[in-house]
């Protein structure tokens, strides 16, 4: 057989690809390369010892014996001086290069790491690297000098020192030029082979028809040289001219048995000694059709490569139509370890649950239960919605739960900000793109999904610790159709601690949806908090895991779709749910994502900075890496300090660094995956120095990483979509304006006796519907929770939006659509003839002004009393805070039914309601208290406590309202009341002063009743 070669035998532009670096092919000593080697030798030889030598000899020691006086410096000066001056300046240069030369065989010999820059050596650096370049050439070491990357799932401490190898092998690394004129004489070797082999081919009898188009060809899968090993993607770049060509190759031969019993069964998984039948345009000099003759092979050996690949072209037409089989052997196969989907448990629930959801009957019963996925079976046009947010659940939830979180904050801030007054108590209602942002995180958002990946992760961390064990290194984890998790890790780890169980092979640790379902809040720290989504393969979600990655992740591709791909890993790893805390450093892009959240992301402006932050936490961490006896940080998770230490830095560098600052980063990145530093850098050209892993963003949305088995559905956040994210963020800001929240709710209603409305729905307390019929069947339900979503969102509720929420599973359009028409129809219309089920301009759904529910009024008389008719009239105000009290009668949409109204979660009415309700109570009571009637004031503050009883306001108020009895007694036992309820945590500051002010000698009642 030809010899395999490193060159493509095409001429065609390379396809994209997951680079693995190949190994220089050796060749023979020649006697220029001893007289060379000899030369450098001596020209060491006397620069480092001959020179020294003759300044020592001719010049003697140049510097002054004693101090210098005043004298000495008002001597004449002579040429001895002068003389004396350059021999200093000379001691000084034959240092630095001393120092170039000590540096340079450090690196060259041990093979490790990039040679250290001498400060302004230069030209000295570069003669000495090339001085220890020649002499070593002849050299043992000398094969060592061009090491390729470890495969996937070797330790992590040989793929550390792999990368930094990478590394050496860059134009400018260490024996550049050598590398050069080696592969430049492979490159030759390599056309000199062709030719032989087409000369061959041509002496045939049969005139080279084997080398003519359509006949068969055979490539035999050549074993690894150093640590490259061959692969489909490679095989199809050489001989095809195009790598994505790998499925054809992959087509032809699977479940075929090779000649050692096994067979293909995955495009990642082949073996050395394997034949790989070839489509019929293959080229190539390696490619043979029968190994007659091909010099250098024994006659016996000849022979057996003959009849196997005899018997393995009898395979070619009996190849079977079914499933993949599996030899046996493949699976625990780790000389080509790379990413794979994992196997799907058998069993159709998922798939089930969404054919009942077909029919209308069947999605009412689909909803009795957890949803396990949002509406993925949504069919037909976007509608308006950027799909990029929804197809991305688990972003989606992240954002929709930091977006809740910000906007609650805001909420209370404006609340306690002001001490009198109006308070703004509704969020900013977003509109154009921010509206259609909000609604595709609405109906893309799995928070369920997250939080039993954090659920499944923490149990995982703390059963190990349990059993004294360290956490296995995760390179990715991938989310089954079914909601299984499925851990890929690095290498075989033993058997997982129960719930989990083994995967396809030793490497895979799976935990299945019903099992994760069970684990309970623990008290652990996340263990693999640098998991990001990267996009989708089969129904399956690929997480990464970025701290993990044994040196530099590059991601090639235009500018504008890495753009996107790094926008979703920040906005991801800055929100997402399975993560303690954690830096994100962004350069060169992303200052304006954070407001996302300011505590995890930070901006730099460029590389230079970056290298100076990272050279110093680098040390830091290697530092305190070995101070705590700890060899990873993964060690350092599970142990006593694991909730202060061990975060996660990840840098996100969009531009291509310049090839000094690459070489500087993969330096850095040598030793990242121990420290918890992950690097993911973006490049225009495909080839990063220093880079593990190498992907490729294509510009139909393709993650492309062959070599590591990868072609996803990318997870990309486009600029549009970025921009309309940021700005929901930055409308929820609490910082945003002098007064919070704007203070006018979106929808007012008439609170007069003319405004009486058609359809009036109580949510505040149970949930009643006034002037409709009740329907009936099972669709009752259904109809009541949809009418709840369209009163909590007068603005509209886009219909996706709304299927997403009756249907967390997926529904069809057909069956929303009619449930719409439902709605529709039991809504009724206005006497006009207007429906009162509508649509705006935007396809969104709407309730007319008919319809209203008692949170409408109870906003409406709030607003009324403190900025309208209220403010003028005194009587006026007092009625209307009355009324609006008295309109409550409990939580929001209490006694609902147990696994119905999930979206709220996604509201934040939760926290609007107690704070309205305690507005109107704390108004009421300084309405009482301007005419003295502190009982009534009280009175007020006890109802609105019943809806919002950990507010400091209202107890805070009811402090001063009991204090205006008199009643010194009413006074200390609410004081002690007080003290009870805040238990272990104190009462908050603005407590104690105000009980120091009423009551000085509450502390020692507060010491008597602890």
């Amino acid at each position: 057989m030809a010899r395999r070669t490193n060159s493509s035998s095409t001429g065609g532009s390379p396809g994209p690809r997951n680079r693995t670096p190949q190994p220089l092919p050796r060749r023979r000593r020649t006697f220029g390369d001893f007289v060379k080697a000899f030369g450098a030798f001596v020209a060491l030889l006397v620069l480092l010892v001959g020179v020294p030598g003759a300044l020592v000899v001719a010049v003697g020691w140049p510097l002054p014996h004693g101090a210098p006086s005043v004298e000495w410096l008002q001597q004449e000066i002579t040429v001895g001086t002068f003389i004396r001056v350059l021999t200093v300046i000379v001691w000084f240069a034959w240092a630095q290069f001393t120092a170039c030369v000590l540096v340079e065989m450090k690196a060259a010999l041990s093979g490790v790491g990039l040679p250290n820059r001498v400060p302004g050596a230069g030209a000295s650096q570069l003669l000495a690297r090339q001085l220890v370049a020649a002499l070593l050439l002849v050299g043992a070491a000398a094969a060592s000098f061009t090491p390729g990357l470890s495969q996937l799932g070797q330790s992590p401490e040989g793929s550390r020192h792999d990368s930094v190898a990478a590394a050496q092998q860059t134009p400018g690394g260490l024996f550049g030029q050598q590398q050069e004129r080696v592969a430049a004489e492979a490159a030759a070797a390599v056309a000199e082979q062709a030719a032989d082999a087409a000369s061959q081919a041509a002496s045939r009898p049969d005139g080279g028809t084997a080398a003519r188009h359509g006949d068969t060809k055979y490539y035999r899968i050549q074993p690894p040289e150093g640590r490259h090993h061959d692969s489909l993607w490679e095989i199809a770049q050489r001989h095809l001219g195009d790598g994505r060509r790998y499925k054809e190759i992959y087509e032809l031969n699977k479940d075929r048995t090779q000649p050692d019993g096994s067979k293909l069964s995955e495009a990642s998984l082949i073996r050395p000694g394997w034949i790989m039948e070839m489509p019929g345009d293959a080229h190539g000099g390696e490619l043979v059709e029968m190994p007659d003759a091909e010099p250098g092979i024994p006659k016996q050996a000849q022979k057996q490569i003959q009849q196997q690949i005899r018997d393995y072209a009898k395979t070619g037409d009996h190849q079977q139509a079914g499933g993949r089989q599996d030899g046996g052997a493949d699976r625990g196969d780790r000389d080509t370890a790379h990413f794979r989907v994992p196997q799907q448990r058998a069993g159709g629930d998922h798939a089930q649950e969404r054919e009942r959801a077909a029919s209308d009957e069947a999605a009412a019963d689909s909803r009795d239960g957890q949803s396990s996925r949002p509406a993925a079976a949504e069919s037909g046009p976007a509608f308006g919605l950027p799909e990029a947010l929804v197809g991305a659940p688990l972003l989606a939830a992240g954002l929709l739960g930091a977006l809740g979180r910000r906007r609650r904050q805001a909420l209370w801030q404006s609340a306690l900000g002001a001490v009198r007054g109006h308070r703004g108590m509704e969020p900013p209602v977003p509109t154009g793109s921010a509206a259609d942002a909000q609604d595709a995180l609405l109906v893309g958002a799995d928070p369920d999904g997250v939080r039993l990946l954090d659920l499944s992760l923490r149990g995982l961390a703390a059963a190990l610790a349990a059993e004294s064990r360290p956490l296995p290194t995760v390179y990715a984890a991938w989310l089954g159709g079914n909601g299984d998790l499925h851990l890929q890790l690095a290498q075989p780890a033993g058997k997982p601690p129960a719930p989990w169980q083994l995967g396809q092979d030793q490497t895979f640790w799976m935990l299945a949806r019903a099992d994760a379902e069970r684990y309970e809040e623990t008290d652990t720290a996340a263990p693999y908090p640098g998991l990001v989504s990267l996009g989708t393969m089969d129904d399956s979600r690929l997480l990464l895991n970025l701290e993990a990655v044994p040196g530099i992740v590059s991601l090639s591709g235009s500018a504008t779709d890495r753009a996107a791909v790094f926008a979703s890993v920040a906005a991801e790893l800055a929100t997402n749910g399975w993560s303690d805390r954690m830096t994100i450093t962004l350069v060169g892009f992303g200052e304006d994502l954070t407001p996302l959240a300011p505590n995890r992301l930070r901006h730099l402006d460029d590389i230079e900075a970056l290298v100076e932050t990272m050279e110093a936490e680098t040390r830091q961490r290697r530092g305190a890496l070995g101070a705590a006896g700890h060899d990873s940080v993964l060690t350092g998770r599970t142990g006593p300090a694991q909730h202060t230490r061990w975060a996660p830095h990840l840098v996100l560098l969009a531009a291509e660094p310049s090839p000094v600052d690459a070489l500087r980063l993969a330096e850095l990145a040598a030793d990242a995956g121990r420290l918890g530093i992950g690097y993911l850098v973006g490049t225009e050209s495909g080839e990063l120095p220093g880079a593990a892993w190498e992907m490729e963003i294509t510009r139909e949305g393709k993650l492309l990483a062959p070599l590591l088995g990868l072609e996803l559905d990318a997870q990309m956040l486009p600029d549009a979509q970025q921009r309309a994210v940021v700005e929901l963020f930055v409308e929820a800001d609490p910082e945003g304006g002098p007064d919070g929240p704007s203070g006018s709710p979106p929808f007012l209603v008439d609170i007069s006796e003319q405004g009486r409305p058609a359809v009036y729905a109580r949510l505040v307390g149970p949930y009643e519907i006034i002037g409709l019929e009740t329907p009936e069947g099972e669709r009752s339900p259904l109809l009541h929770e949809a009418l709840a979503l369209l009163l909590l969102h007068r603005e509209g509720v886009h219909p996706r939006v709304l299927s997403s929420a009756l249907w967390p599973r997926g529904v069809t359009e057909d069956v929303r659509d009619a449930l719409v028409e439902r709605l529709r129809g039991w809504l009724g219309t206005d006497p006009d003839g207007t429906p009162r089920l509508g649509a705006d301009a935007t396809g969104r759904l709407t309730l007319a002004k008919s319809v209203v529910s008692d949170l409408d009024v109870l906003r409406s008389l709030y607003h009324e009393a403190t900025q309208g008719k209220g403010v003028d009239s005194r009587v006026v105000r007092g009625r209307l805070l009355t009324d609006a009290l008295v309109l409550v009668r409990g939580p929001l949409l209490a006694e609902r039914p147990e696994g119905r109204y999930g979206w709220l979660t996604h509201e934040i009415i939760d926290a609007q309601l107690p704070l309205l309700v305690a507005d109107i109570g704390l108004a009421l009571s300084a309405f009482h208290l301007e005419k003295d009637r502190a009982e009534k004031a009280i009175e007020a503050l006890n109802a609105s406590m019943n809806s919002a009883p950990t507010d400091e306001r209202l107890w805070n108020e009811l402090l001063r309202a009991t204090h205006a009895t008199g009643d010194e007694d009413k006074v200390k036992r609410l004081a002690a009341d007080l003290v009870a309820r805040s238990g272990a945590r104190g009462l908050p500051p603005r407590t104690e002063a105000l009980l120091d002010e009423l009551l000085p000698a509450w502390r020692n009642g507060a010491a008597a009743v602890g």
